[in-house]
């Protein structure tokens, strides 16, 4: 678990924060004590790290640093176990989109759950369960891999080689974007979005277009078909990986 790390967020080192930073420290997860306050959270914060968020009854914490915090772990990849009052974790939840905060323990807290939590969520990102799925639609067998092997670390990657296989594959899969090529035989991208769209289990489901052509009129085509979005097949892999994540942002 030598990668592992908790930011542990509280007013301040209690006795009950020290006795709970120890069971962390107890399964070899780095885990470091932060002031709750926008700089000393700012100044120590962690990309990727599990918070834990301590609230107190003298502790009330403002829109504004729930506005902070809910930002910075959409943007860094962040997740929250939440310890409160009933009262004030109805309050964070408010401000704190509910698929970044993994789980919400109410005081007076057994430690030996939280630290069972705490494991198992490790567990459970080793395993890929907090990435979000894209599935792949191409006819290209090499565009696809090279599109996977870009993605595979961040994201839950499947592929389909036809739009119909796509189709089939939805009927028993969840997926959070499907990236569809525009330009395919016997079932075009614009034929396949328009199945998806008349299908209650699927309408739902945001579609960008790859497309190989750039001209204008070729790009107002796409465009037109009201997507979330279009990728021109010559992205390069940072491009393509930033304008992703900045998408899940938008749309958590």
């Amino acid at each position: 678990m030598v990668d592992n790390k908790v930011m542990f967020i509280a007013e301040k080192e209690s006795f009950l924060v020290r006795v709970m930073l120890k069971k962390v420290r107890d399964e070899s997860i780095d885990c470091v004590f932060v002031p709750c306050s926008i700089d000393s959270i700012n100044s120590l914060w962690q990309p990727n790290a599990l918070i834990t968020f301590f609230i107190e009854d003298s502790l009330s914490p403002s829109e504004g640093l729930l506005h902070f915090l809910s930002d910075k772990m959409q943007e860094e990849g962040n997740r929250m176990i939440l310890v409160s009052s009933d009262i004030d974790s109805k309050y964070v939840a408010e401000h704190i989109s509910g698929d970044l905060i993994y789980r919400t323990f109410v005081r007076p807290i057994d430690n030996e759950a939280y630290q069972k939590a705490v494991v198992d969520y490790f567990a459970k990102e080793s395993a890929g369960e907090f990435k979000k799925s894209i599935l792949i639609v191409d006819d290209d067998p090499n565009y696809l891999s090279l599109v996977r092997e870009w993605l595979k670390d961040t994201y839950k990657v499947s592929m389909a080689n036809s739009g119909l296989q796509a189709i089939k594959w939805l009927g028993k899969n969840k997926v959070d974007l499907i990236l569809l090529d525009h330009e395919m035989p016997v079932t075009s991208g614009p034929q396949v979005l328009e199945m998806l769209r008349s299908d209650d289990e699927t309408k739902s489901i945001p579609v960008m277009f790859l497309t190989g052509k750039s001209d204008k009129e070729s790009v107002m085509a796409v465009v037109a078909l009201r997507p979330e979005g279009y990728f021109l097949k010559n992205i390069d892999k940072f491009e393509l990986l930033e304008k992703l994540k900045e998408f899940f942002i938008l749309h958590n």
